[in-house]
């Protein structure tokens, strides 16, 4: 009964670990996309077209 219980949470934890990679990735992408509008922006700015 142990074993079971343990290969249960262990199986869990492992399908959960792989979604939030997803989910990172999918957030670290959003992030660098808003960074680069912001370098954009800034760009502009400096250049005079602000």
């Amino acid at each position: 009964m142990k074993r079971i219980v343990a290969l249960t949470f262990i199986s869990l934890f492992s399908i959960s670990a792989l979604t939030a990679c997803n989910t990172m990735a999918g957030a670290g992408k959003d992030i660098q996309k808003g960074g680069e509008k912001l370098e954009d922006k800034a760009q502009d700015c400096k250049d005079g077209k602000c």
